[in-house]
Formats: structure tokens, C-alpha cells, sequence
């Protein structure tokens, strides 16, 4: 990964946003989580740290990583059309549930940062959500905002798995009986491979999760549930 400058306020925009507490919420989804806490395939730490590794692997490495670089793409090529077209093949990827919460976290960041955009190419995006042209996904409105902000895509992916890894983690802890002080020292050895998880990101957007199309299943009441604060 390139070393660059980190725009302190971009950085401190981020750190609020992705904060669940204040003000727009987050989700994430669980990919079976609690199904592999019932069947007991994730009873340790050290099963919950595979678990969380599989995750990346399957879920961000091959299709939200390289869906934040496509949105990049796009908006320095002032592909409009292209990126809206990007967006709602990311809905269409989705189950429906999670389809919709990620539109509405999206709109909700909108009615926060839309009104100090500078960036033609992002205002004419949010414009387009706006008007219901475009998804407004939660991760395009905020790759939107990095980009606008001058944040690195590569930071924005550090910050966005990191987030959901913790927001997972936490949830967790009401469901298991793993030690938080585990826990915690499990969050800071993703540190070390994060870097490289990034940079072997897939080029294509793909969306197949083993761990969902497995486990979930298997199980007769368990859904998978969106952790929505």
C-alpha cells in the first residue's frame, strides 16, 4: 500500500460516521453468525478469529473492497452513468433485508454531508440519489464522501472492515462466552493483515459467502440478522 498524507479532517469526518451511536446509525450483517454459535462451529476465540477471516475473504476481499474502488473509478472518470448503473447492481446483489438497510443508512449519511459537497462528480451522484435515480447504498455514499474528502480508498477500506469487525465482535459477546479481553486482543492481530488483505482485494465484484450459503441453512428457526444500532 502507498504511504500518502491522511486529510486530518477527512479522517476525523470518517470516525464520526462510522460511529453507530451518533447520528445516522450503522448495520451489519451477520452472515450466519449466530447460526455457527448454535451449531457450535464458533465456540472460541480462536474459531471466532477464523470465522471473522473467512468473512473478509469472501466478503470484503471480493466484493466491497473492489466495489469502493470501482465507485472511485468512476467518479474520477465523471462516469455518472456508470457509476449509478454500479450501484444498483450492488443492490441487486444483496438479500433483500440487507438491500434495504443499506439504502437507508445511505440516505441517512446524505442528509448529513450532502449540503458542503464541493466535487461536481459527487454532487451530481447525490443528486441522483436524491432524486431516486440511483440506490444510494451505504457504501457508495460514503466512498462518495472519501473521495470528495480526499480520503485514500485504501484508508477507507482499513476503516470500513474495521468497523464491521468490531460492530461483529461486539454482538458476539451478547452470544457467546468468549472474554471481551480476548476478544479484544484478537481485533488488534487484524492489524497486522489488513494492509494485505487490501492490497490482494479482487479486481471484480463478486458476492458468494460460503459461510451464509453453508451454515444458514442448516439451521430450522436462525436467520441471519442485521445488527442495527
Amino acid at each position: 500500500m502507498e504511504k500518502h498524507i491522511t486529510p486530518t479532517k477527512a479522517l476525523s469526518r470518517f470516525m464520526q460516521l462510522l460511529d453507530g451511536n451518533f447520528p445516522s446509525g450503522i448495520f451489519v450483517h451477520s452472515f450466519g453468525l449466530e447460526s455457527h454459535v448454535v451449531l457450535e462451529k464458533v465456540r472460541t476465540m480462536e474459531e471466532l478469529e477464523h470465522y471473522l477471516h473467512n468473512i473478509i475473504i469472501d466478503q470484503y476481499q471480493k466484493f466491497e473492497f473492489p466495489f469502493i474502488l470501482k465507485v472511485f473509478k468512476h467518479l474520477e472518470k465523471e462516469n455518472l452513468k456508470a457509476l449509478i448503473k454500479e450501484d444498483k447492481n450492488y443492490s441487486a446483489m444483496l438479500n433483500f433485508e440487507y438491500a434495504k438497510a443499506s439504502q437507508t443508512i445511505g440516505h441517512n449519511y446524505l442528509k448529513h454531508i450532502n449540503r458542503e459537497i464541493q466535487s461536481p462528480p459527487v454532487k451530481e451522484f447525490y443528486a441522483a440519489v436524491s432524486e431516486q435515480k440511483s440506490s444510494g447504498n451505504e457504501l457508495a455514499v460514503l466512498s462518495a464522501y472519501a473521495y470528495a474528502e480526499g480520503l485514500d480508498k485504501e484508508l477507507l477500506m482499513l476503516l470500513w472492515c474495521k468497523k464491521s469487525l468490531i460492530t461483529l465482535s461486539a454482538c458476539t459477546l451478547k452470544i457467546s462466552r468468549i472474554k471481551p479481553s480476548e476478544i479484544q486482543q484478537m481485533l488488534f492481530r487484524f492489524d497486522d493483515v489488513l494492509e494485505d488483505y487490501i492490497n490482494d482485494s479482487f479486481l471484480r465484484v463478486e458476492n458468494f459467502n460460503p459461510l451464509f450459503e453453508e451454515v444458514i441453512y442448516q439451521h430450522l428457526h436462525l436467520e441471519p440478522k442485521l445488527f442495527t444500532t
